[in-house]
């Protein structure tokens, strides 16, 4: 049966596809399910789709697998898209502030990269 997205999720630059090559193929598959759940579910659980308090819009996914925890950091762009930052293996409980910053920086950058891309088109004549 297919699924009926109501959310695209893509990756910025590397960064997400760089980590997820590093897990272990019950962790691939546990990140794989919780993504697609997040595209096609209206209101996602808590558990595996939080937004970071005090946070400029980045979001957690939250993957369990066994007693390893693991994090993706992600934000919306042009409301039902998602995109994929940094990810990394969760160590102690509270979320290092150094990701996070990384997090920030990344969708920066994204934001920076689409408003020079925007400003370099042509304009259409009418």
């Amino acid at each position: 049966m297919p699924a009926n997205f109501i959310r695209d999720i893509f990756y910025y630059k590397d960064f997400y596809l760089a980590f997820y090559e590093t897990l272990k193929p019950d962790v691939k598959k546990k990140f794989n399910w919780t993504l697609q759940l997040i595209a096609t579910l209206e209101k996602v659980p808590e558990k595996y789709f939080k937004h970071i308090t005090g946070s400029s819009g980045i979001f957690e996914i939250r993957v369990e697998a066994g007693s390893d925890i693991f994090r993706v950091f992600s934000f919306f762009d042009k409301g039902q898209l998602i995109i994929l930052l940094n990810g990394f293996q969760k160590k102690t409980q509270k979320t290092p502030r150094s990701e996070i910053m990384l997090a920030e920086k990344l969708k920066k950058q994204y934001f920076d990269e689409i408003e020079i891309k925007e400003s370099t088109k042509p304009k259409k004549k009418n």
